[in-house]
């Protein structure tokens, strides 16, 4: 099966720490404001979710989200969710260990694309 979203071994690390302290995670790839586009990551029901949100996958047992009108533009790309030091200007969980969730990218083959799992509305998620 065909993963719309992966996770880097280094940031299962950090969801590990983060759910510890947390508990259940989700994650919404940011549309681009404050901190540029980059995953952040919520204890679950912190973020509200919508109909203009869509689920895309999971990673590493967090469900992961954006918004529909970024997911037009990025559905035939898959995502690798990755960490880097430094801190981002986000609200997202990692920032005060020094760290951020970073994405990086590339396009899905045709034979891939045809093998996707639907993506599902962010009200069914939350």
């Amino acid at each position: 099966m065909v993963h719309r979203v992966l996770v880097s071994p280094e940031a299962r690390d950090v969801i590990d720490q983060l759910r510890e302290q947390n508990g259940p995670l989700l994650f919404h790839q940011s549309g681009g404001c404050c901190d540029g586009s980059a995953p952040m990551c919520f204890a679950r029901g912190e973020l509200l979710l919508d109909d203009n949100d869509v689920w895309i996958g999971e990673i590493h047992g967090c469900p992961f989200l954006m918004s529909n009108d970024q997911f037009e533009y990025w559905k035939h790309t898959q995502l690798t969710v990755g960490i880097t030091r430094g801190r981002g200007s986000s609200f997202s969980l990692e920032i005060p260990l020094g760290i951020r969730f970073i994405i990086r990218s590339r396009l899905f083959t045709d034979e891939e694309l045809a093998q996707l799992p639907p993506v599902r509305k962010g009200s069914e998620v939350a």
